[in-house]
């Protein structure tokens, strides 16, 4: 047999030694390529979110880890009602509303609205209750950790609508044929409530109205605010621009006067006049003719009556012929009385500080009346006389200084107003 070469194994070496320069040299080419040759872009998937993350829902729950139902709360349904029937017992409903008493009070729970479990399978019981008191606002019970329960709200998408027509019948019924919803009549009454009489309006009374629509997912919920309108009532037009002066949102005429005034023309937001301020009027219940120096307004027991200006409350009680009576101070001027309510609001009392709207009373038959109505009382300089027949002064215009940039705002909604059908939208447009 030969003998080894003590160097027989140098060829493997070597070979080891040749790959492994070969290697390096290769990379180090290969860095330097890369180092100084232009950054070209590519198309390189994204890493994918997180399961959890994809299977949340709106409400911000993994509704994959729960078996989720949709429902509406019965009539006379508590709180209680709605979980112990998903399996969670009354201590922990107790403790859930307890703990959540700042994020919700359960007690406001109301009828007809809808909610949503999530069932936990494997325990069988509820894990979260999500209550949707209206379309954008929903709180969220966390029945294992009450700590986490929220209050969260829905996008709300807005895109601007006109709407208008000529009055044949009621503004309510007009606004419906053009495809408006009639809430829209109680917007268009509060911005006109100082120059419209809405208990006087009358057939061949024309109006347009530009308003903002709001949609959730795609479902209409309701107008929100309006952005512009134009009202001709017996034979006057009256146009209103909402406008952000720097104190807030109002509403101006095309030459910047306010259309807000220091008091409503009414107490009452829909309703029917059926006694005016008169010195003479036959008193059903006395059964002669007497003055009459106030305003009646046929309405349903329970209505809301709200004050018609900022002011201070002088009298709030029962008072003989007047029944439940209110009577507001609105300045050294003006002062305003509401009588017949069939109670009067919580926390209405004599020293009141009370605001333009707020509601003081409702409507009743108390004292000497002979079914439900509101009588309004208006003194000026502490006569009483015939509210109808007052011209309030403005409150503040449009500031100098605005005056160019509202003209702009007025320009454009003017040509809305005029060239555009109803119901066509302006998503993309904003003043």
């Amino acid at each position: 047999m030969a003998r080894r070469s003590p160097t027989g194994r140098l060829p493997v070496a070597v070979a080891f030694l040749a790959a492994a320069l070969i290697g390096i040299l290769t990379f180090a080419a290969t860095y330097v390529h890369a180092s100084t040759m232009p950054t070209v872009a590519t198309s390189v998937a994204a890493p994918s979110a997180p399961t959890s993350a994809l299977s949340e829902d709106a409400f911000g729950i993994d509704r994959q880890k729960y078996t989720v139902r949709e429902h509406r709360v019965r009539r006379n349904q508590t709180f209680a009602d709605l979980l112990l029937k998903e399996g969670v017992r009354y201590e922990a409903v107790v403790r859930l509303a307890d703990r959540t008493r700042d994020v919700f009070d359960v007690r406001d729970i109301q009828a007809g609205r809808s909610y949503r479990v999530y069932r936990n399978p494997w325990l069988d019981r509820a894990r979260y209750l999500v209550y949707r008191p209206d379309a954008v606002r929903y709180v969220v019970f966390d029945v294992r950790y009450p700590s986490r329960s929220r209050v969260g709200e829905r996008p709300v998408s807005l895109a601007w609508r006109t709407a208008g027509g000529t009055i044949t019948s009621s503004l309510y019924e007009t606004l419906i044929e053009s495809g408006a919803r009639p809430e829209l009549a109680i917007r268009l009454s509060e911005v006109f409530a100082w120059q419209i009489d809405f208990f006087r309006i009358q057939q061949g009374d024309q109006f347009r109205v530009v308003y903002e629509e709001r949609t959730v997912d795609g479902r209409t919920i309701g107008p929100g605010d309006i952005v512009a309108a134009y009202f001709v009532h017996r034979g006057r037009t009256y146009y209103a621009y909402r406008f952000n002066d720097g104190e807030g949102s109002e509403y101006f005429d095309e030459e910047g006067n306010s259309l807000r005034r220091e008091l409503l023309k009414a107490p009452l937001r829909f309703s029917r006049i059926s006694s005016r301020f008169t010195n003479r009027r036959y008193h059903p219940v006395l059964k002669r003719y007497r003055p009459h120096h106030g305003t009646d307004y046929a309405a349903p027991t329970g209505t809301p009556v709200q004050s018609v200006g900022d002011g201070t409350v002088l009298f709030a009680a029962y008072k003989g012929y007047n029944g439940n009576y209110v009577k507001v101070r609105h300045n050294a001027t003006y002062t305003t009385g509401y009588l017949h309510l069939s109670r009067i609001a919580d926390g209405i009392r004599p020293g009141t500080k009370v605001k333009q709207g707020e509601t003081i009373g409702y409507v009743g038959s108390t004292g000497l009346s002979t079914g439900p109505h509101l009588d309004y009382r208006f003194w000026k300089n502490g006569q009483a006389i015939d509210p109808y027949s007052v011209e309030l002064p403005p409150a503040r215009p449009v500031p100098p200084q605005h005056m160019t940039a509202f003209t702009q705002v007025v320009d454009g909604l003017h040509d809305f107003l005029l060239n555009h059908a109803p119901r066509q939208t302006f998503a993309d447009f904003r003043s």
